[in-house]
């Protein structure tokens, strides 16, 4: 509830706060839950997280259309950015997942049809090693090494911040 509290102060457009968290902790649930997601599409021979190092937990970011018929796309991306700062925060990692097949997960949650289900934000305690580093010649992909470690490029700062002369 202290993660869902950090989404719930977020910045939302028109101050509306269509949003809705559905959070599961729940193993039974979490394994219904799982087979709806993709994970790490650049990892093509990486079928996702093994039994034992899946996500304890899964915060569903749900648009309540009683509230408006569409979102500002914003609004997912601030409230998950504070979910995951919250639980970093708590010693806790994080991955948002927007490769959801998401009719198959509104199914699997029972839910009605006044919520759209908009993206699947995963939380347990990291296994892997991630390590930022610096883009090479615009190659943006992340990869594995071979102990796993996750690699992450970035571009330079120098080349996201535009100075006006």
């Amino acid at each position: 509830m202290t993660i869902a509290d950090a989404a719930r102060l977020s910045p939302s457009g028109r101050n509306i706060q269509a949003l809705k968290f559905l959070i599961s902790s729940n193993q039974h649930l979490n394994s219904r839950i799982f087979p709806t997601l993709a994970w790490a599409g650049y990892l093509t021979e990486w079928p996702g997280p093994e039994e034992g190092e899946r996500p304890y937990a899964y915060i569903i970011q749900l648009l309540d259309k009683s509230l408006t018929p569409n979102i500002m796309s914003e609004d997912c991306g601030i409230t998950a950015q504070s979910i995951l700062l919250q639980a970093t925060a708590l010693g806790y990692g994080g991955c948002i997942i927007a490769a959801v097949r998401r009719k198959e997960l509104h199914a699997v949650l029972e839910l009605d049809d006044r919520f759209s289900v908009m993206n699947v934000i995963a939380l347990g305690k990291p296994k892997e090693t991630v390590v930022l580093e610096d883009m090479r010649d615009g190659d943006y992909k992340y990869w594995r090494d071979a102990d796993e470690t996750h690699h992450v490029p970035k571009r330079s700062l120098q080349e996201l911040v535009i100075r006006i002369k």
